[in-house]
C-alpha cells in the first residue's frame, strides 16, 4: 500500500494528472477477474500435467500453510505491476506507442527473474513472452492495473501455497497439496517451475494474445509519437 501511495502521489503532484490506472470504478470487477484468471490458468497447467501423468497428488498438508505466503503474493503483485506496467510500460508507451512498450516491459519483466534460483536464459525468455505479454495485455485492455495485479497475486500465491511442488523452487511440504513431479524438464520447467515450461508458455501466451485481440478491437492501441504527429 505504501508503494501505491507513493506512486499515486507522484502521478498526481509531479505528473499533474489523475491516477486513472488506479481508478476505483470497476476495481472490484477487474481485480476479481484477475484473481480468477491467475488461479484458473495455474490449475489448468497442473491439470494438463496430471493428465500426462507428470504431476501426482499424494495428500494434503495442514490448512495453516495457506497463510504463510499471503503477504508475498500481495506485495509482489502490487509492487511489480506498478513498476513494470504502471511505470515502464506506461512511460514507454507515451512516446513509442503500445507495441514497443509491450516489448520493453515484457523483456524487462523477464530479465529481472534471472536472479531467481534455478533461472535460465531460456526460462527468462519464456516468462517475458508468456507472463510479460499477458500482464501488459490486461493493462492495455482495461487501462487500469487491477486485473494484472489480481492475476499476478493469484498466480504467485497458488504456485507457492496451494499447488506447489513446481514453482520457484518451493518444496511440496510448504503448500496445501503434497505432490510429486516426474517428467521432462521441458514440460515441468525443472527446478524453477511451470513458468519455465512449454505448457506454461502455451497456456499463458494464448491467453495474452486473446486479451491483446480484445484490446485492439476496443481501439486501445496507442501509436508511436511520429504517427500521431503525422495524423
Amino acid at each position: 500500500m505504501i508503494t501505491m501511495s507513493i506512486y499515486a502521489a507522484f502521478v498526481r503532484y509531479v505528473e499533474g494528472r489523475p491516477v486513472s490506472e488506479l481508478a476505483t470504478p470497476g476495481m472490484g470487477r477487474e481485480f476479481g477477474r484477475g484473481l480468477l484468471m491467475g488461479f484458473g490458468l495455474f490449475v489448468l497447467c497442473i491439470l494438463i500435467l496430471m493428465v500426462l501423468g507428470i504431476y501426482k497428488i499424494e495428500g494434503l498438508n495442514k490448512w495453516e500453510v495457506l497463510l504463510g505466503t499471503v503477504w508475498m503474493g500481495l506485495s509482489s503483485g502490487f509492487f511489480e505491476e506498478i513498476l513494470f506496467r504502471g511505470v515502464v510500460f506506461r512511460v514507454v508507451e507515451e512516446s513509442m506507442g503500445t507495441w514497443v512498450a509491450l516489448a520493453v516491459s515484457s523483456l524487462s519483466f523477464g530479465l529481472i527473474h534471472l536472479q531467481s534460483p534455478g533461472a535460465t536464459f531460456q526460462g527468462v525468455m519464456f516468462i517475458a513472452v508468456e507472463v510479460g505479454v499477458l500482464l501488459a495485455a490486461a493493462y492495455i485492455l482495461t487501462r487500469r492495473l487491477w486485473m494484472s495485479m489480481g492475476f499476478h497475486m493469484a498466480w504467485n500465491y497458488t504456485q507457492s501455497s496451494v499447488l506447489p511442488g513446481i514453482g520457484s523452487g518451493n518444496p511440496s511440504e510448504y503448500g496445501l497439496v503434497k505432490a510429486t513431479v516426474k517428467g521432462p524438464e521441458l514440460l515441468t520447467g525443472g527446478e524453477y517451475g511451470i513458468e519455465f515450461s512449454l505448457i506454461g508458455l502455451l497456456v499463458l501466451t494464448t491467453t495474452g494474445v486473446i486479451l491483446l485481440i480484445k484490446a485492439v478491437r476496443r481501439g486501445n492501441i496507442v501509436p508511436p509519437f511520429w504517427k500521431r504527429t503525422t495524423a
